[in-house]
């Protein structure tokens, strides 16, 4: 057997190791898995996260799960818990702990002062009968699986487990709290996925940059507008403020002959295609793309013009 195939043996054989970990996993939770959920909703504060060593990693990466997904939390270490740190915990707030074993010694204060002050404690270890676990108000054991490396020594099962734990409980809370992608955006507005869920309003024109004019005006002043805005379109307003058409270059050249002795109006396309103001800006750009135009009017909620949407603001912002 070759090398390669010796590495690529050992990726699968642990990768199917750790998939299996978590069938067994998924199968296992219970009661206690709702009582936790509970545990964290009931919480007026914030959930606070702890672990030492490779729990501690993966505490921190389920406290930013849970913070990013609608539920306050942030991490505690528990060596600096012990000098000051305690002092982040609040009665209003609730309390995971991980720990493999449920032995660590780092992890005593944290659980001591959670037991004096009456802070909710969810313990998460593979031991039932662990001090961590027995010390909780509620225990979630986690399958006693093995590691992957084979000798026992190595986090890599256990710690998987106890992310997907984590996730699972940030998604029920998620759920049942209805976040949706626009509150993620809300804390999330940097990056891909900012951009992905960035609204029209976040990225259109708006006021005086709007090239708009009443239908009524004359070509002449409509070129003026069309030039002076920069967008290569103008919209048309009628009489109630509705956006009643749009004129592009199509439109001009249509009508090149006699252009400036007729009014906008008679040289508008009518219905123009418009996106609501507070739509992704993703499904802007589709409408632009599959209309294959560069501009689209926004509208409010009672049909009035609200901005307008250049495919390079998309561009910009990193939509598409």
């Amino acid at each position: 057997m070759t090398m390669d195939a010796t590495f690529r043996d050992t990726g699968r054989r642990v990768i199917a190791a750790e998939a299996e970990a978590l069938h067994i996993l998924s199968d296992s939770l219970g009661d206690s898995f709702a009582a936790a959920v509970q545990v964290l909703l009931d919480a007026r504060g914030r959930i606070i996260v702890s672990g030492m060593g490779k729990s501690g990693h993966i505490a921190r990466k389920i406290a930013a799960t849970f913070a990013s997904t609608g539920t306050p939390a942030h991490f505690v270490h528990p060596a600096e818990a012990s000098h000051g740190d305690l002092g982040m915990l609040t009665p209003g707030d609730a309390v995971i702990v991980l720990s493999n074993s449920g032995e660590t010694p780092e992890l005593s204060d944290i659980v001591a002062y959670t037991r004096r002050f009456a802070i909710p404690l969810i313990g998460v270890a593979s031991r039932p009968d662990s001090t961590l676990l027995t010390q909780s108000d509620v225990a979630l054991v986690l399958p006693q699986l093995g590691e992957a490396c084979g000798t026992g020594v190595v986090p890599t099962i256990s710690t998987t487990m106890t992310l997907a734990l984590g996730d699972a409980l940030a998604i029920a809370l998620m759920e049942h709290r209805q976040f949706t992608p626009e509150n993620f955006r809300d804390v999330h507005p940097g990056g891909k996925l900012g951009a992905r869920l960035s609204k029209v309003r976040d990225l259109m024109h708006t006021g005086g940059e709007l090239p708009l004019v009443d239908h009524d005006t004359p070509m002449g002043d409509v070129l003026l507008t069309i030039s002076q805005r920069g967008f290569g379109v103008a919209g048309i307003l009628s009489d109630d403020g509705q956006l009643a058409g749009i004129i592009t270059d199509g439109d001009l050249r249509r009508h090149m002959q006699g252009l400036l002795d007729h009014t906008a109006e008679q040289v508008m396309t009518r219905n123009p295609t418009t996106v609501r103001s507070d739509a992704l800006a993703e499904t802007a750009v589709a409408v632009m793309n599959d209309r294959k135009i560069t501009c689209l009017f926004a509208v409010d909620a009672g049909g009035q013009v609200a901005g307008i949407l250049h495919i390079h603001d998309c561009l910009r912002a990193g939509v598409v």
